[in-house]
């Protein structure tokens, strides 16, 4: 048979529409795999490279970090997986700068190590949702040691413990606030925190409640409440015995931040990881990073957990997404909806 032909959606230069046209088939290198996507979903990062190009080291460039799809080609040192297995993978272009190893084609490279079977129960519209957001959410609450995000600006460290498969898991004896509870990786972070033992309170609008209560928060409050800063120190002081651990802020705007620094200033600092730079100025007793959605550290996470806790139903695909069309020529769509902003979803292309 005829190898197949692959096609991508190429960013030519920054803040230009992406261009459906031909790539190269990619191989699969040493503990790589190559997936046929199936699916493709839609990140905030995606659109800050494709207007700036930020991050972006080699031009023309392929976008994207989440795949779902089966395995065309498996690569030495990668024999967890076999041809056609069904797969979800966190895509690495971010730091690879290759174009093979983006999301927006019809064939993405993705380390064996970033991906997980996908159960049959499952689709791959639901399973794509969750690559970006776990592998942010594990590297925020995960890492022990600070890295660095980008010059200047290091890494979060919580150096809190991986999720468990146990039912019920013990209690940690920690809290942990998140705020932005139903975006795509406040939700995960959510779930990934619950699933370690840990109290979650989050911060949400007010219509999503019961879907943050869905992912594992304890308590939620709203996010437009005048009074909300006040009223999550009041909840973490109740959460009896616990050890507050910090704030995971996956909005991170000058609001939010405030709202931040007067609770840990309340609760006498602790962790602040953000979806963007943090705040430039922060007390001495607050540990504040931006959130780099790619390390080992979420390995075991990838090898041991996704694949068995989806089967349980201990691991959601949330939040649900939304099917924006059929074909590579969708995705400007989606990026452009995504910039207008997505509220308890996430965009989904289908290939």
């Amino acid at each position: 048979m005829p190898a197949p032909t692959n096609q991508a959606a190429w960013l030519i230069e920054a803040d230009t529409p992406l261009q459906v046209d031909d790539a190269p088939l990619p191989t699969a290198g040493p503990g790589e795999l190559v997936v046929k996507n199936a699916a493709i979903a839609i990140n905030p990062l995606d659109c800050h490279m494709q207007d700036s190009g930020v991050f972006v080291q080699q031009w023309p460039a392929i976008l994207g970090c989440d795949v779902a799809g089966e395995v065309y080609e498996v690569g030495p040192d990668a024999q967890r997986f076999k041809t056609g297995d069904r797969v979800i993978g966190h895509a690495i272009n971010l730091v690879s700068g290759r174009p093979q190893d983006g999301a927006f084609a019809l064939y993405t490279v993705i380390p064996a190590d970033k991906a997980a079977i996908l159960p049959d129960a499952i689709s791959f519209t639901d399973g794509v949702v969750v690559p970006f957001a776990l592998e942010a959410a594990v590297c925020a609450l995960s890492l022990k040691v600070p890295g660095v995000a980008m010059p200047g600006v290091s890494t979060p460290a919580f150096g809190l413990p991986y999720p468990s498969l146990q039912h019920p898991v013990p209690s940690s004896g920690k809290t942990l606030v998140v705020y932005g509870g139903s975006s795509s990786v406040g939700s995960m972070t959510t779930q990934l925190a619950t699933a370690a033992g840990i109290d979650v309170i989050s911060i949400a609008g007010a219509h999503n409640f019961d879907f943050s209560k869905r992912c594992g928060a304890a308590q939620v409050f709203d996010h437009k409440d005048p009074l909300v800063a006040d009223k999550v120190i009041e909840a973490v002081g109740k959460s009896g015995q616990n050890e507050f651990v910090g704030i995971f802020d996956a909005i991170a705007t000058p609001e939010t931040y405030a709202h931040d620094l007067a609770i840990l200033a309340k609760l006498g600092g602790g962790h602040l990881a953000c979806v963007h730079p943090p705040p430039a100025d922060v007390p001495v007793n607050v540990k504040a990073g931006m959130i780099f959605a790619i390390n080992d550290v979420t390995t075991p996470v990838w090898k041991d957990y996704v694949t068995p806790a989806l089967q349980a139903g201990k691991l959601q695909c949330l939040p649900p997404p939304t099917v924006i069309g059929k074909g590579l020529e969708h995705i400007q769509d989606a990026l452009k909806k995504s910039k207008a902003g997505v509220s308890a979803t996430k965009l989904v292309v289908e290939l």
